[in-house]
């Protein structure tokens, strides 16, 4: 487990996206607060099951369930959608509606980390950051 990682952000969609391409309904990864901040919010949207903190040395490591055994994963397409290299910034009103709104974004904001439709309710733009569908 690596624990250098240049986007955060990608580094944990893929490794989620990859543990539901071969079938594995948990997976590790060291953590950070905007991981656990984006985990917390697919969790809250009912994209994941679980989400669990372990504190451990160097660094904590973050728990996260897919879906429970026996179950398909509810997420069938995840993706980054702001990089280091091209950042993505929207207002209010220009929030994108993924799957004719059967999907998700999520948008760094001010207010910390949150979905497209509580950004647009509470009239805040911000870097977009994953969309799930």
């Amino acid at each position: 487990m690596s624990l250098q990682s240049t986007d955060a952000v990608a580094d944990i969609i893929t490794r989620i996206r990859n543990a539901i391409m071969v079938g594995k309904n948990e997976i590790r990864a060291p953590h950070s607060k905007l991981k656990a901040a984006v985990l917390e919010q697919l969790k809250k949207a009912g994209y994941i099951a679980d989400v669990k903190v372990e504190a451990a040395k160097p660094r904590d490591i973050l728990y996260v369930t897919i879906n429970k055994p026996g179950e398909k994963s509810v997420i069938t397409e995840i993706a980054k959608v702001s990089t280091p290299g091209r950042r993505v910034y929207v207002s209010a009103d220009e929030i994108p509606k993924v799957k004719s709104g059967r999907g998700t974004v999520l948008i760094s904001t001010s207010k910390g980390v949150i979905t497209g439709q509580e950004a647009k309710k509470q009239r805040l733009g911000g870097e977009l950051l994953v969309k799930v569908y």
